[in-house]
């Protein structure tokens, strides 16, 4: 089957589709009003980074030759141009949501967003006291002269361009900039009247006050339209991993604030002469020009304050204890006996912390050996780790300085981990560490005996309450036996193959999937019982996309869920026929790896850290596991059955992409994620 006719779909127009579901949930009446507003936040700050990362890879592609456009199999400009186009009408869609429903819908909830034309006098005495006491010191507007050039914009930072001018046409009109420091509070409550409540954004405040920043001149002409400038955020690094990559990976970093322009996201009620000269100035294209409204940053709208009722919220779920463990009860003992599953965010992550602190201070541990990617603020991981040095322990942590976004993090904590006699290990020179596994060596009865710790998401206990992921604790031999062997390798800045069990990037995943799929097609084509699973964030490699298209042809049941990128067309003749895919965006962020193969009915299950996507079968060290414990089996399988009836949050990945919602014949209203924890809470309970 030739790659270039199988149905494709292009992984970064499938990725605005999975953001158009996101702000489908802005647009549900059903959830929270608060929250709703939360969606669009995430929206935002969702679309942001697709044009510091995608957006910029593809600007780089489009320098590249036409035989090399040939070899990428499609045009970067053209995509780019389509890019553009969907972007320009989400965000119509988010501006109409935002302006004429959401605002209207506090209001009537007795919460007003005001802006600085929209002030009586004593909220506006108000305000300028508090633009006076708190703000005015943290602004000193850059007055442009433009004969000269554009002062450097920094990324994501918001900005004000500002017009002063006369009545009198003689004088000069002048410009200014006034950058808005990050740190400084978006939102302020104003008091109340009547149980009204009212709200103003930090740039309503400056706009009322503008006088007051520029009353050394005489300008009676005041305009101030904000502006943000997101710019392309790939790193350039040497890859020699050597005790000098720190210092060259700070240095990108820095860069990356300079990186080259890729969207300019202005108020649409600028006017057009304001707008020319930013274009000129920066030297912006046609494609990076995106009109919005007058609030930018809305990644800061995740903290909007809800000075209503608390209905306007969603009511925050108690985390749920596992059965049969506890607190002042040994894990190793219970884990010695048998594999137990925590199921984030609906379970406590504090078992993952107790058992690291456990590991800390048991006499019988010798050693921890822990891959970290992502990690909370105040690191309870870290902690647990550092105090296991301190009482002794052999503690070795890979920790991976390439984590987008978290690098600057992640060396302040291998900093930290290094003063307190941790061993650290900063990464390999080819492949970014995303696996997340911890092993724990303990000695019993004067032999080494392993526990260890497998998940499909990070070791942070800020995300744990937000993720929707699988962790598990095992000893059994046939999964830390692999661990072994992989944590020496990865201690030696290498790769190896020939595990037993465990699927591991770059060298076996890929082959050991494609092995699981022809199987399923063997026994289709032989008449045995023949389906497959696979539930990711992204799927997006040409490799197994073609193979699942075999597979549907071959008469395997196939059935997808994925909650971003799908690159995979279901429902197409003679390709994917027997392939169906939906996508659940609700309350929580669904980040779990779970694929289930049939065979024949035995229903293999693994998890993993990684997505279907070129980068996690070449580029990353990923790690899949076998579940083994037919209790833990079964409740992941329960799981997954509820997210395959959810009639209420899934959508429809299909060949029109328009995010149908997914509706089964069932007559109960079915939402996976309440019915989830509602499962939990009734199975762990007894």
């Amino acid at each position: 089957m030739s790659k270039k006719k199988i149905p494709f779909l292009n992984r970064e127009i499938s990725w605005l589709y999975f953001n158009d579901r996101v702000l489908q949930e802005a647009a549900d009446e059903t959830v929270p009003l608060i929250e709703r507003i939360k969606f669009l936040s995430i929206f935002s700050s969702n679309l942001e980074e697709f044009y510091r990362v995608r957006v910029a890879t593809m600007t780089r592609l489009t320098n590249l030759n036409d035989k090399a456009k040939a070899l990428l199999g499609f045009n970067p400009r053209k995509i780019l141009n389509e890019i553009k186009n969907i972007v320009v009408k989400q965000e119509r869609k988010f501006d109409q949501l935002f302006q004429a429903t959401l605002i209207n819908e506090l209001a009537q909830n007795r919460i007003f967003i005001l802006n600085d034309t929209q002030l009586n006098v004593s909220r506006g005495e108000f305000v300028k006291n508090h633009f006076r006491d708190k703000i005015l010191s943290n602004l000193v507007p850059i007055m442009l002269d433009m004969d000269k050039p554009f002062p450097e914009l920094k990324d994501r930072y918001l900005y004000f361009f500002v017009k002063l001018s006369k009545k009198d046409t003689k004088v000069r009109e002048k410009y200014a900039l006034i950058e808005i420091p990050p740190n400084l509070p978006r939102f302020l409550v104003l008091p109340e009247t009547n149980d009204l409540k009212f709200i103003i954004l930090a740039e309503d405040i400056i706009r009322y006050c503008l006088d007051d920043i520029f009353y050394v001149f005489t300008y009676d002409n005041l305009e101030a339209y904000s502006i943000q400038l997101t710019r392309d955020a790939e790193l350039d690094i040497d890859k020699n991993i050597n005790d000098k990559f720190i210092e060259d990976l700070k240095s990108s970093l820095e860069k990356r604030k300079k990186g080259k322009p890729m969207r300019l996201l202005y108020d649409s009620a600028m006017p057009l002469n304001m707008l020319t000269v930013l274009v000129n100035k920066l030297k912006l294209e046609a494609e990076s020009l995106i009109p919005g409204n007058r609030y930018h940053k809305f990644g800061d709208f995740i903290s909007f304050p809800n000075v209503g009722k608390k209905e306007l919220e969603y009511a925050p779920n108690v985390p749920l204890k596992v059965h049969d463990l506890h607190r002042t009860q040994s894990m190793f003992n219970k884990v010695a006996q048998r594999d137990y599953l925590v199921n984030l965010p609906y379970q406590s992550y504090d078992y993952i912390i107790l058992f690291l602190r456990e590991a800390a201070i048991d006499p019988k541990v010798t050693e921890i050996q822990i891959t970290l990617y992502r990690l909370a603020e105040n690191s309870k991981v870290i902690n647990a780790l550092i105090n296991a040095a301190k009482n002794g322990k052999a503690v070795s942590v890979l920790l991976e300085l390439k984590a987008r976004f978290d690098e600057q993090a992640n060396i302040f904590w291998t900093t930290r981990l290094m003063e307190e006699g941790v061993k650290v290990n900063y990464g390999l020179t080819d492949y970014k560490v995303h696996s997340k596994i911890c092993l724990v060596k303990r000695i019993e009865k004067e032999k080494p005996v392993y526990y260890a710790n497998l998940a499909t998401g990070n070791f942070n206990e800020k995300t744990a309450g937000l993720y929707c992921d699988h962790s598990i604790f095992t000893a059994r031999k046939e999964i830390t036996n692999d661990l072994v062997k992989l944590f020496d390798a990865l201690s030696k800045r290498t790769v190896t193959k020939g595990f037993r069990h465990l699927i591991v990037s770059p060298l076996e995943s890929r082959s050991k999937l494609v092995n699981f799929i022809n199987r399923e097609i063997r026994n289709a084509k032989a008449g045995k019982i023949a389906y497959i699973l696979l539930k990711v964030n992204s799927l997006a490699d040409e490799g197994i996309i073609s193979k699942l298209y075999d597979a549907s042809n071959a008469g395997v049941k196939i059935q997808l869920i994925i909650r971003g990128i799908c690159c995979l067309v279901p429902g197409v003749k003679g390709f994917s026929e027997n392939i169906t895919a939906i996508s659940i965006i609700d309350k929580f962020l669904e980040h779990a790896r779970v694929y289930i193969f049939s065979n024949n009915g035995k229903n293999d299950m693994y998890l993993s850290s990684a997505d279907l996507m070129s980068r996690n079968f070449e580029h990353r060290v990923e790690v899949g596991f076998p579940v083994l414990d037919p209790d833990v089996k079964q409740e992941i399988q329960d799981i997954i059955d509820l997210q395959l009836q959810d009639n209420t949050k899934s959508r429809q990945i299909n060949a029109l992409n328009n995010n149908k919602y997914h509706k089964n014949r069932l007559s109960k209203k079915i939402r996976a994620q309440v019915d989830t924890y509602n499962y939990l809470k009734t199975k762990h309970q007894l």
